[in-house]
């Protein structure tokens, strides 16, 4: 079972790499693109359908809004982005608005950020696997029809590909992502031809359909209202742009200035692409609706359940290039694969950051530890079982999840933000130098600008999608901040009671006497083996204990010991009730009552055996009896093993694993040339 468990795992996975080929899976910025950000430049491919749903509430009319929401998105994205550009350089170690938010405001701080980023990253697999499975499930009805079961195999398989490293799961997502976005950017540019220079007309599939108004007439207060919730929608497109400052350290050297410098080149390709389709939409009548089966109107009547809303850049690139034609196939294609892609970007944030919360004692350890690929794989596990069970409860349905999306990630801008100011301010007040000064106040202003900006954006967030299901977004931050916290308090209380104090303790003093004592049950081998060990060990006093639950076998043990002349006295406690475990315990308690400064060793032989059938139907007393001394102050186990034939046979197995290579493991080179009759043959 253990070599085919380990033949699969490095075909899967690859072979185990040592940690001081750690450098070897650094990345250059041609594939760290698409490695951190394919979230943010996939959100264009549902970001800008959000907006035009979310107008469509008051007709069709609210339509010529879209671009003044797009230009408050791209003012917002140049922002956080210029933001970001200052915490990579300031605080490089990979910790992003974690580090930042607990270094100048405080590990409360930090841990609201670390709480929003968990959560933000969760729904980023989910939002975005749901997203790629409904664009998908539009050309393969197999798909729309099992939709969770397909999103859990996706999940699984992007668990697989990062789990064989960093470097390689880039080199596998770089080809999608690129074609990606120059799909996008082919369609904008051929579309702004073919209407500012051709002058035809493009029109959307949907451009002869009519949008119905939920609610009519809206003005004052509720228009205002409803631009603020299309405008929290379309801000979807900045999802992912804090996973650069957290991935700093998977970056090649100059690490700072690559991610700054990725973060510059994903931050423009965004904008582009988001407001490239938002125009194109406006220009070719694209129709969105949030219910389209009541309020879109085909030739005067409601669409209808039947009808299938195509996303907006699937509507735009049909107008472009033409319905089915190659250019629209290939967009399609493209796009329904990087935005499963984009979980990629989860995948390398909430590993990286689960285990700097591990290091700090806020999260279990083992997300600490590095696999066989030198990836976080304890976190990619736990990343993927979190999305599963989001994608399992929502049904992948990608419009319930999104709209618990952007919450946290809003927070940690906003709360990151004010971070920075804190820590330029505090920097300032120790510099002299004039140019550097200068500096230190403009990056100060951006990062001000940036906090007074995302925090604004928050509470819009909270006040337009709060009942909509951001709610449970909160929710769940709350869980990971009362979890983590809890988790820190219990590191903390054994830390402070393993530390080692100048007073004498029980743990330090030297015991005054050492009482061994061998459980028996009858006289074999395992048993002879174990009262010599525990001769050896020259305990104060020893003696030999045997419950008595058959009065006939204790009576041929006794007999057996004294016939045997064994110099150990031998006690035995009837048991009534037959019961072993608690008269071995009550025994051992009363002689820490009865000497407090001694020191009680429990001795116990074991059968080793070599097939995992074997293990149940031996040694359950002697775990059991472990299992309740654990917990007994003043007392040692010795498990005494006694090694049977089938244990020798599995030692010869365990070698023979040893020796065996699994495929993948070792790079071989050609295999040298064979003789045949002792000549050469390439003779």
């Amino acid at each position: 079972m253990s070599r085919l468990t380990d033949e699969a795992k490095r075909i899967l996975i690859g072979r185990a790499l040592r940690s001081d080929q750690h450098g070897e899976t650094l990345l250059p910025k041609r594939i760290a693109l698409p490695v951190f950000a394919s979230d943010p430049l996939s959100s264009v491919a549902y970001a800008p359908g959000e907006v035009l749903m979310v107008l469509a509430v008051a007709g069709f009319g609210a339509y010529h809004f879209s671009p003044w929401i797009a230009l408050g998105v791209v003012v917002l994205m140049f922002t956080v982005v210029a933001s970001y550009r200052q915490n990579v350089h300031a605080y490089p170690s990979g910790g992003g608005d974690y580090e930042v938010a607990t270094t100048n405001l405080g590990p409360r701080a930090g841990l609201t950020v670390a709480s929003a980023l968990l959560v933000d990253y969760v729904l980023t697999v989910a939002v975005s696997v749901a997203s790629g499975i409904e664009n998908l499930g539009s050309a393969v009805p197999f798909v729309a029809d099992n939709q969770v079961a397909v999103a859990l195999a996706v999940i699984g398989l992007l668990t697989v590909m990062n789990l064989r490293g960093v470097k390689e799961s880039g080199k596998i997502f770089a080809i999608p992502t690129y074609l990606f976005v120059f799909g996008v950017l082919l369609t904008i540019a051929v579309g702004a031809f073919k209407g500012m220079v051709l002058d035809h007309d493009m029109h959307a599939p949907t451009a002869s359909y009519e949008v119905v108004a939920e609610h009519k007439g809206l003005a004052g207060f509720a228009l205002v209202f409803l631009l603020l919730r299309a405008f929290s929608s379309g801000c979807a497109a900045l999802t992912g742009v804090e996973a650069i400052s957290n991935g700093v350290p998977a970056f090649r050297k100059p690490k700072s200035k690559n991610a700054a410098n990725t973060l510059a080149l994903m931050g423009g390709l965004a904008v582009v692409m988001f407001s490239g389709i938002i125009l194109l939409a406006m220009a070719t009548d694209v129709k969105m609706a949030e219910d389209p089966a009541k309020d879109i109107l085909i030739n005067g009547s409601p669409a209808g359940d039947g009808y299938h809303q195509d996303p907006v850049i699937a509507q735009i690139s049909a107008a472009v290039f033409g319905d089915g034609s190659i250019l629209f196939v290939f967009l399609a294609a493209v796009t329904a694969m990087v935005l499963f892609l984009a979980a990629n970007t989860a995948y390398n944030g909430f590993p990286v950051l689960g285990s700097i919360l591990a290091q700090d004692r806020f999260l279990p350890r083992q997300l600490h530890t590095r696999g066989d690929r030198l990836a976080f794989s304890n976190g990619i596990v736990l990343l993927a079982i979190f999305a599963g069970i989001l994608v399992y409860a929502y049904g992948a349905d990608s419009t319930r999840l999104i709209q618990l999306y952007i919450v946290g990630v809003f927070v940690s801008f906003t709360i990151s933000q004010i971070g920075m100011v804190r820590h330029w301010n505090r920097h300032l007040a120790d510099e002299t130098d004039p140019a550097e000064r200068r500096r230190m106040h403009r990056s100060r202003a951006i990062n001000a600008f940036g906090a007074f900006f995302t925090g604004l954006v928050l509470v819009v967030v909270l006040l337009t999608k709060f009942t909509h299901g951001a709610y449970v977004a909160v929710l769940g931050m709350a869980v990971f901040y009362a979890t983590m916290s809890a988790i820190r308090k219990h590191y903390d209380r054994v830390s402070d009671e393993l530390a080692v104090t100048d007073e004498k303790d029980d743990d330090v003093v030297r015991p005054a006497r050492v009482h061994s004592i061998v459980l028996i049950s009858k006289i074999h081998k395992p048993t002879l083996r174990a009262l010599q060990y525990a001769k050896l060990m020259r305990s104060d006093t020893l003696e030999a204990l045997s419950i008595g639950v058959d009065a006939a076998e204790t009576r041929e043990l006794q007999r057996e010991w004294m016939e045997r002349g064994i110099d150990v006295p031998l006690t035995v406690l009837d048991s009534p009730f037959r019961e072993i475990t608690r008269p071995v315990v009550d025994y051992v308690k009363g002689l820490r009552k009865e000497s407090p400064r001694d020191v009680v060793s429990v001795i116990i032989p074991e059968y080793v055996v070599g097939h995992w059938y074997e293990h149940l139907l031996h040694n359950q007393s002697a775990l059991r009896l472990k299992g309740r001394l654990l917990f007994t102050p003043g007392v040692m186990v010795t498990s005494v093993p006694y090694q049977l034939e089938s244990s020798e046979a599995a030692k010869v197995r365990a070698r023979r694993r040893a020796e065996w290579t699994a495929p993948g493991s070792v790079r071989r080179g050609p295999a040298a040339p064979q003789k045949k009759n002792g000549a050469d043959p390439r003779s």
